[in-house]
């Protein structure tokens, strides 16, 4: 992995009687997101938590914390984190291959986390071999271990020229869509509003690409930052246009005019997108940069 990254978990990979060393890094972080402390408006300093006592409203120290299950109302059973410790499982630092199955078998409902798995130097070979068989037979791998201190299930998957392993939620943690959706009641469209639907779909397919979508919140609080440092008005909040025909039917029938008034407009010439790039590449040039500096990205 690229400097500066640290593995989360380090051990084997095993498949039958073949094992490779391997390492887990995280796929997706929040660490680049603005964070805030909580301040005391009158006085500026930053805030500590204290935790006190529910009942006599004491401060207590962390020596005096403890773990706690209640049984009913207002009672609990103590529980030491030692006790906790001692029923972990011990880890053997193994992430032993169960099954390969079909890669759509698994709902992604139970996925968890993503985490990048590679080899290390002297594990290469028996880990393309994996990669590779896995790519031309199309399977995913069932694996466990402990990691993290709990007993784990993970989907491997390859992914470029490594493995990704995705961590899979146990199924009491996923809840039933049975009863997500009971209340919802038996509705069957046809006629001309499931064609209108189907053409408006038709009209606005597309191929995922991640790069394409900003987070928005992110970008608007960075800005809110920025203008706050710079000592400058503050953003104004954009209305929101809400659509007036209240008639589904009638929505979908205005929709699907607009996407085929879309189609029949003439394309811009070669030479006129062209220019146009131009122009929109000389506007950037010469306007200020919008986006706060990295070092004004977290906000104290």
């Amino acid at each position: 992995m690229a400097s500066g990254h640290r593995a989360q978990w380090k051990g084997f990979l095993k498949f039958s009687e073949v094992s490779c060393g391997v390492a887990l890094y995280t796929a997706a972080s929040t660490s680049e997101r603005i964070t805030f402390h909580t301040i005391n408006r009158l006085t500026g300093n930053r805030v500590n938590r204290v935790f006190i006592d529910a009942e006599t409203e004491d401060p207590v120290p962390k020596e005096a914390q403890t773990k706690g299950f209640e049984i009913e109302n207002g009672r609990y059973i103590i529980v030491d984190p030692e006790e906790v410790a001692a029923t972990i499982p011990e880890s053997n630092k193994t992430l032993e291959i169960e099954a390969f199955i079909p890669c759509s078998d698994v709902d992604d409902v139970y996925f968890d986390k993503p985490y990048y798995l590679t080899p290390d130097k002297m594990g290469g070979d028996a880990f393309a071999a994996l990669r590779d068989g896995m790519k031309k037979s199309k399977v995913a791998a069932i694996a466990r271990t402990v990691l993290f201190r709990r007993m784990r299930t993970v989907l491997i998957r390859p992914h470029g020229k490594g493995l990704i392993a995705t961590t899979l939620n146990y199924d009491y943690e996923v809840r039933s869509s049975a009863k997500a959706f009971e209340e919802m009641p038996k509705m069957k469209i046809a006629g001309e509003m499931l064609d209108l639907a189907k053409h408006i779909i038709s009209t606005k397919k597309g191929a995922f690409d991640p790069a394409t979508f900003d987070d928005r919140y992110e970008a608007a609080v960075a800005e809110l930052v920025k203008a706050k440092i710079e000592g400058k008005a503050l953003p104004k909040r954009k209305e929101v246009k809400v659509s007036k025909p209240n008639d589904l039917l009638a929505a979908l029938r205005e929709s699907a005019g607009m996407m085929k008034a879309a189609e029949s407009k003439p394309k811009r010439t070669a030479a006129n997108a062209n220019a146009g790039a131009g122009r929109d590449k000389a506007r950037r040039a010469s306007g200020k940069s919008t986006a706060a500096p990295a070092a004004q990205r977290k906000a104290s």
